[in-house]
């Protein structure tokens, strides 16, 4: 099939280019050169192609300076713009230093409103567990400063605290997303549904920058990054609360893991089987504690786990802890996370003191193991 494709073009391009003779006479001197196929070939193909480089170098030299006109136009736009900024706070600037020199209130009202609006920024970019994570200026080191320079000591310190509370926001987030991909679980639907508190407020709610602008008295743009940032820390709230609810934490303060979830050999049968837990071996009533916040569902014994406490943590998730040889708890009792429920023994099926701890997701045994080296991340990113 290719071979006849290919003898086809051989037979075209003989006929295009057929073998020439030129015969070149000088005086009584003729000399023959014959032109063959493949060269009479070359030459065309030498010929398009510098046909079709000039083509392209002229389009280039009409195009260039269509394109060169269109960079001048963006670039005198974005020129503007930041003209335009650096002028409309230059003039709130030059506003303050008006009242301040106008007497209007002396330079005492000023400072007090620039205080107010200082600490409102503050109280803005709260820390996500309720301590300010981004210090503002000390008024101390504003006492020293001329008015103009407080003012601009004041813009400055707004600056460094907007970028802050983005930068810890969107570290804090990105952990957080982290451990809940770790855990198998999706951040957003468990941020939805993991009870954490309501939230809003007109920062939060307000769709324009404007509004905020005209509350704190600022530029539009930087009332826009203030919304962002504020907007960042509550979703960084609401994930960790989310996360708090998990059952992230060790069941034992130094936990030997030993038999894992899934396929195993049965230690009874000696079978495979299926182990919907994680074994963790240690001494006789070594303390048990509650892998997160929630209440006692469940004490008592079950067939096989000998004796259990079961705890609902609430969103779908519950914890068990089996072969206990005592419970501390007692059925509807809220416990926190680290509390003592119970002391590990070997009652019920068990070839020894250990524990089993299992973790439940809307009614599906899932393996622990993913749960812990979520709270083994959380806590070395804390």
């Amino acid at each position: 099939m290719i071979g006849s494709r290919l003898h086809e073009l051989r037979v075209s391009i003989s006929r295009l280019f057929p073998e020439r003779q030129l015969y070149l006479r000088s005086g009584a001197d003729t000399k023959a050169f014959s032109l063959s196929t493949q060269l009479q070939a070359s030459i065309a193909a030498t010929v398009a192609l510098a046909g079709l480089w000039l083509m392209a170098a002229t389009g280039y030299l009409f195009v260039q300076p269509i394109l060169q006109r269109a960079d001048e136009s963006a670039s005198v736009k974005t020129k503007n713009y930041y003209e335009r900024l650096i002028a409309d706070r230059q003039a709130r600037l030059d506003t303050a230093v008006a009242q301040l020199s106008g007497g209007q209130g002396g330079v005492k009202g000023v400072a007090e409103e620039i205080a107010r609006r200082h600490a409102a920024l503050a109280m803005l970019l709260t820390g996500v567990k309720g301590g300010n994570i981004i210090a503002p200026i000390s008024p101390d080191a504003l006492k020293t400063k001329s008015p103009v320079d407080q003012i601009r000591s004041v813009q400055a310190d707004q600056e460094r605290m907007v970028v802050a509370a983005e930068d810890y926001a969107r570290t804090r987030a990105d952990r957080l997303r982290m451990a809940f991909k770790l855990a198998g679980l999706d951040s957003a639907a468990s941020a939805r549904n993991g009870g954490a508190d309501a939230l809003g407020g007109p920062l939060i709610e307000t769709k324009d920058p404007r509004a905020l602008a005209a509350v704190l008295d600022i530029d539009t743009g930087f009332a826009a990054r203030i919304q962002h940032a504020a907007h960042d820390l509550v979703e960084t709230r609401v994930l960790g609360q989310a996360a708090e609810r998990l059952p992230l934490a060790k069941p034992v303060e130094t936990p030997v893991k030993t038999s894992g979830f899934g396929g195993r050999i049965d230690p009874f049968t000696h079978r495979g089987a299926f182990h919907p837990g994680q074994d963790f071996a240690g001494a006789f009533m070594t303390p048990i504690e509650s892998t997160a916040p929630g209440v006692v569902s469940f004490t008592g014994q079950r067939t096989g786990y000998g004796n259990v406490v079961e705890i609902d943590h609430g969103g779908g998730f519950k914890t068990r802890y089996a072969h206990l040889q005592a419970i501390s708890v007692a059925m509807g009792q809220k416990v926190a996370i680290g509390q003592r429920i119970g002391a590990m023994g070997s009652t019920g099926r068990s070839t020894g003191v250990h524990l089993h701890y299992e973790v439940w997701e809307n009614g599906r045994v899932q393996d622990p193991t993913r749960f812990l080296k979520a709270g083994d991340y959380v806590q070395q990113n804390n």
